[in-house]
């Protein structure tokens, strides 16, 4: 299986649900040096995961974006568009309960971008607060 493009179109993002799936992706992000991003079922509600420990120790976000990433995420369970016990970072980041799984590949696809340098994806997912 080839590695994720950066950015990574939402449509591409894996769906890490099931035996062995959340496994045999993050495994797969560990053997490219990529960042791991995946999203979940839980019945009705989506989960995201994402971990930049398989992108290894070259792979480095710096603060300004992990800073950026946290503020989308806490602007998010404001909305209630994820849980409250999302995780900000900045190795590793989760969210659930998010409300389908069209929104999950975007806020995926968008924190994959972010986790790479690129804050428009997430800047259009989660418009910052004026």
């Amino acid at each position: 299986m080839e590695p994720l493009p950066v950015p990574c179109p939402a449509h591409l993002i894996p769906v890490a649900s099931g035996t062995g799936a959340f496994h045999k992706a993050y495994r797969q992000a560990m053997a490219h040096s990529a960042v791991f991003i995946a999203i979940e079922s839980e019945g009705p509600r989506w989960t995201v995961k994402a971990d930049t420990l398989t992108a290894g120790s070259g792979h480095a976000v710096d603060d300004t974006v992990n800073d950026a990433i946290r503020a989308a995420i806490v602007r998010l369970v404001h909305n209630h568009e994820a849980g409250t016990d999302a995780y900000t970072g900045p190795i590793y980041f989760l969210m659930h309960d998010v409300p389908s799984e069209e929104r999950a590949r975007e806020l995926a696809a968008a924190l994959h971008a972010a986790l790479y340098g690129d804050l428009e994806p997430l800047n259009r997912a989660v418009p910052p607060t004026s």
